[in-house]
């Protein structure tokens, strides 16, 4: 019986660290002690290059979730500096989870791969920053993961293009993904997998699949359409001030997806013999044969 990895599972704690190194230290090693993920992803901004000065000054589009009198201020506010990430990554490598961290512009693209992680992840929300791709392409030698929420058909042509024409396509992971905070089952959209990987299965090196839903059972679904890799916010508490949070799993729920992932992973595969050695003794109790039993 041949057994089909299970998927890579990315505990993604984005901003849910509160802008306090000592919980995100505590996030890392529940995810990987507790949990049991593979990685672990944080988020890195250069605010001032991200933000129109517009965007910047403007109040939080919902105060109650703001950690500053403007949204500029409270993405300072939760945001890590280089040495702060390297730090970040020196906890990954003490209990044993692999770390990475989205890049949303050029600026922040540069200082995270200056530190040679194993990956670098580019939202939804910048996958046609195609300087940035550019430079990952050319100058950073880990693999590229891009989240394909909110973004057109015609787009991710573009994208998957532009990765072949730098010759990078053999390190770009695609991602399955509905921008929302958290998502309605309804608007999951979960055969976006199966069509990603019919689409582009062949050209680049995986398909992901990447939640802002509730619960875990549609994360085990993706995995059975061929995601290899499962991309899921985490919070220590769902109830903490922030954005992200409602739509994050507890350690508990990131817990329980690692593990069904894993087990279903492991149930799927074919009889490799017409009565398996499970079988055989119920075979011989149990089964009722004809000509002995039955006329």
């Amino acid at each position: 019986m041949s057994q089909r990895p299970a998927p890579r599972v990315m505990a993604e704690i984005g901003c849910n660290h509160k802008g306090d190194m000592n919980i995100a230290r505590e996030m890392i090693e529940t995810a990987a002690r507790f949990a049991k993920a593979d990685y672990v992803k944080f988020q890195k901004r250069c605010n001032r290059e991200l933000l129109t000065p517009e965007e910047y000054d403007a109040p939080h589009p919902n105060p109650a979730n703001s950690y500053g009198e403007t949204y500029g201020a409270h993405r300072e506010f939760l945001e890590f500096d280089p040495d702060q990430h390297r730090q970040l990554m020196r906890w990954c490598a003490e209990f044993g989870i692999g770390y990475s961290t989205s890049v949303w512009d050029l600026t922040s693209a540069r200082e995270m791969a200056a530190l040679g992680p194993a990956m670098l992840k580019i939202p939804s929300a910048c996958n046609l920053h195609f300087e940035m791709l550019e430079f990952l392409a050319r100058d950073y030698d880990g693999e590229i993961h891009i989240s394909l929420g909110m973004t057109t058909p015609e787009e991710q042509d573009e994208i998957v293009e532009l990765m072949e024409r730098l010759r990078v396509q053999d390190r770009t992971v695609l991602y399955a993904c509905t921008s929302g905070y958290p998502v309605p089952f309804e608007q999951v959209c979960l055969l976006e997998v199966a069509r990603l990987k019919e689409a582009y299965g062949a050209r680049v090196k995986d398909i992901g699949f990447s939640g802002h839903h509730l619960g875990i059972a549609v994360d085990v679904a993706a995995m059975t359409l061929v995601a290899n890799w499962v991309e899921r916010h985490f919070t220590l508490d769902r109830t903490w001030k922030g954005t992200d949070h409602p739509a994050s799993l507890e350690p508990d729920g990131l817990r329980k997806l690692v593990r069904d992932l894993r087990a279903v992973a492991t149930a799927l595969t074919y009889k490799d013999r017409p009565i398996l050695d499970i079988e055989a003794p119920q075979r011989a109790k149990l089964k009722r044969l004809r000509g002995v039993h039955l006329a």
